[in-house]
């Protein structure tokens, strides 16, 4: 299984390239963030003409996300189920989880915070706590959970082009580093340090004053799996075509290669 995921910053704005990164790279399940675009809206055609499963938790405004897939896709949960429809951390469509070929997958969008101090970085902190609560509940049903997206959090110094300049500013915070370490300890692992111990592999970079060119970006982009899919990772890695093309998202694609025999393919669990 070839997972993917990506911020594309608006899916109508950039359908061609998310259609031209699906055809280059025939990822089996591709995780969308900040799709920017309400369910009736989002461009289903395109994908289902290619013979591609859809689920969409669609939203005006910077939130939205999608998981594209060559696999059938069972049991689409949109939120916290946990928690009331009208609850505060349920008005956002941030978080979709969908069943693939026996994996569990959630694609997540992290509220950015704004600053630190604000009520908006109170409300990411409170987003990171209700997703380990949820995150229990999935590793309790089934071994084989993904959380893949854009988390809006850099967790180490060798994340990030510049520590000292972004020490304490929002994506880069203790609180925000402490949340996601704290979201780990549910027990999931880190792809990509798992294949890429070294620093300057950055997911994100600002439109301006040309930081992708001079690589001044961060990594705050993250496929997390439990040890049991986390062991059958054969490699992971960030992809910087996408980000070259003419009027980019500001994010590039993570992937992560997974590995299934017939006999250990993980099992399907009760969603």
């Amino acid at each position: 299984m070839l997972l993917a995921t990506w911020n594309v910053n608006s899916v109508r704005a950039r359908l061609d390239h998310v259609l031209r990164y699906w055809e280059r790279r025939r990822p089996d399940v591709l995780c969308l963030q900040e799709i920017k675009a309400e369910d009736p809206a989002f461009p289903r055609e395109p994908f289902e003409d290619r013979g591609l499963h859809l689920a969409v938790a669609g939203q005006k405004g910077y939130h939205g996300v999608a998981v594209v897939s060559s696999l059938p896709l069972e049991a689409p949960v949109v939120g916290f189920p946990h928690l009331p429809p009208g609850h505060p951390l349920n008005r956002e469509r941030r978080l979709l989880a969908v069943t693939a070929a026996g994996v569990r997958v959630l694609s997540v969008y992290v509220p950015n915070g704004e600053a630190v101090g604000s009520e908006k970085f109170a409300f990411k902190l409170r987003f990171f706590g209700e997703l380990g609560s949820y995150l229990n509940r999935q590793i309790e049903q089934t071994p084989a959970v993904v959380v893949a997206g854009d988390f809006n959090v850099a967790p180490e110094a060798r994340d990030v082009y510049d520590p000292e300049a972004w020490e304490g500013r929002v994506l880069f915070s203790p609180p925000e580093r402490a949340a996601f370490e704290g979201l780990k300890a549910h027990g999931l692992v880190d792809c990509l340090r798992r294949f890429h111990p070294e620093g300057a592999r950055y997911t994100w970079w600002d439109y301006r004053g040309g930081a992708f060119w001079k690589n001044e970006g961060l990594r705050i982009d993250h496929i997390l799996a439990t040890p049991a899919l986390a062991e059958r990772c054969e490699e992971c890695d960030v992809d910087l075509s996408p980000r070259r093309w003419k009027r980019p998202s500001d994010h590039a694609p993570v992937w992560a290669r997974f590995r299934f025999g017939p006999a250990d393919r993980p099992r399907r669990g009760n969603t």
